[in-house]
């Protein structure tokens, strides 16, 4: 069936129409006869979770087949319709046979060494001479993306600390281009980033320990920051539970006073800025709204934190939206998205590949 929907866009607000093919993608043309769905309200591409983890457990552990499920449709019913996932334990290929659900960009398995990680989510190497290999085959096994540790605790040291040596990084990562695939990685600390970002890396997750410097190194490579401030909130619980080591415990606390300062720094400095969760493990799925909201509360705009989560970060995924010939992955909204999360959490209609599957009242 086809289907035609009006009325305002963002980041803009101009008018918009749209018409949709009974193929599930957006036409260039009025379709005569098409099904009106919306006559007003604002109408966004999907919305993104540019870091989440579909397959690790709350609380821990890797996910069953029915929790597997249950944490797509979570998304989706907040309006979440695109998903890279940031490292997964289990295949989560299953759920691409499913229209009904997100489309999820996979980066494989989290590579570490051991002890460097939690326990029984990453492929832990033996020697950090196997790591441009295992890179390759992580970028075989994903959709375009790789996710390193690039720091975490050594207990030896008793503070955060890099896994991998400048070299190996180069070599690791240059594998990883020659690939066709975008290296990112998990970094807490400030150690890590020089060595990664020399070595051309194109993203950094949570960059708590980003510097004037690497800030800097970052915005001059167009080097993406994935903040997932949500999770972020966890540090001083992290640093409760971490009494054998103070130096540690002391670290994460600050890296948490002044994570919303460097969010801002990174954003002053112009660099690409995606919202994530960190969905999956401590954090539960279908949070997006919170992290829009809490990207606006450390410096973005509310249209900026808002096309973090939707057609920003759409267009970096290279999976565009609300344009003839793509996909109709949209969301509507009765009232403006960016006033606030309990409006964003809430989509009073969503399309998933030309297809109905929310519809609330306000767009009945």
């Amino acid at each position: 069936m086809a289907f035609t929907l009006r009325g305002r866009s963002l980041p803009d607000g101009e008018p918009i129409e749209l018409w949709i093919h009974d193929d599930g993608t957006f036409a260039a043309e009025p379709i005569p006869g098409a099904e009106l769905l919306a006559a007003d309200g604002w109408i966004l591409p999907g919305l993104v979770d540019a870091h989440c983890h579909v397959g690790i457990r709350f609380g821990g552990g890797a996910e069953d087949a029915d929790g597997l499920v249950a944490q797509a449709v979570t998304e989706r019913d907040a309006g979440v319709l695109l998903l890279r996932d940031a490292g997964s334990p289990v295949d989560t290929r299953h759920l691409d046979e499913r229209a009904d659900l997100p489309r999820i960009v996979r980066a494989g398995r989290h590579i570490a060494a051991p002890k460097r990680y939690i326990r029984g989510l990453p492929v832990d190497l033996e020697d950090e001479s196997q790591l441009p290999d295992e890179v390759v085959r992580q970028a075989r096994a994903g959709d375009g993306w790789v996710k390193l540790v690039g720091d975490w605790i050594d207990r030896d040291t008793g503070d955060l600390a890099p896994l991998w040596s400048d070299e190996i990084l180069v070599e690791a990562i240059a594998a990883a281009h020659r690939e066709g695939a975008r290296v990112t990685a998990h970094v807490f600390g400030e150690d890590a980033l020089p060595g990664l970002l020399a070595a051309g890396i194109d993203c950094v997750e949570h960059g708590t320990g980003l510097t004037d410097d690497t800030i800097a190194a970052m915005a001059a490579q167009g080097t993406a920051l994935v903040p997932t401030l949500v999770n972020i909130d966890n540090f001083p619980e992290i640093a409760d539970s971490a009494t054998r080591f103070p130096v540690y415990a002391a670290h994460m606390r600050d890296l948490h006073a002044r994570v919303a300062d460097t969010v801002a720094a990174a954003r002053d400095a112009g660099i690409p800025i995606y919202a994530g969760t960190d969905a999956g493990g401590s954090v539960r799925h279908g949070r997006i709204a919170d992290e829009v909201a809490a990207l606006g509360k450390a410096g973005l705009t509310p249209t900026e934190a808002l096309g973090a989560a939707s057609w920003a970060a759409r267009t970096w995924l290279g999976y565009p939206s609300l344009q003839p010939g793509t996909s109709a992955d949209l969301t509507v909204y009765a009232q403006d998205p960016c006033s606030g999360p309990d409006v964003l959490a809430r989509p009073d209609l969503v399309m998933l590949r030309g297809a109905v599957v929310t519809r609330r009242a306000a767009c009945a």
